[in-house]
């Protein structure tokens, strides 16, 4: 199973619950048991996986990765201007892999799958691929 999945951001800074997009394409493909890794082909997005009950979560998390990574520094070189996007990217990461039993992803109670969007608005991509037991 692979699905391509487009995203149009619309704000900055985004943690967007993309949890159900990926139960739906495992409903459809009928995948039932394996892995599924959730991947962003981008460098200034990643995917990670975290709180999806409090929404504030989201919230403070992107107040302090902005903290750590101000938009402006001094220092920045890079042409663009989007160095700190670049940096919350590689420290949130491009990828999480989730274990699949049973036709559902297997996560904690709190726990959802968000697409982080660091240098929107945009339209973005990710890639949803299932690996079956055999």
């Amino acid at each position: 199973m692979l699905r391509k999945i487009n995203i149009e951001t619309i704000t900055h800074d985004a943690f967007i619950d993309v949890t159900d997009e990926v139960r739906r394409c495992m409903k459809e493909e009928g995948f039932e048991n394996g892995i599924i890794i959730v991947y962003c082909p981008h460098t200034t997005a990643g995917i990670t996986i975290n709180e999806n009950a409090d929404p504030d979560v989201k919230r403070d998390m992107l107040m302090r990765l902005a903290e750590v990574y101000p938009w402006e520094h001094t220092h920045d070189k890079h042409a663009e201007g989007n160095t700190a996007a670049h940096l919350k990217a590689s420290t949130v990461g491009i990828s999480q892999t989730v274990i699949a039993a049973n036709g559902d992803i297997i996560l904690g109670t709190w726990q959802g799958i968000y697409f982080c969007e660091f240098d929107g608005p945009r339209n973005r991509t990710m890639y949803i691929k299932g690996m079956a037991d055999k």
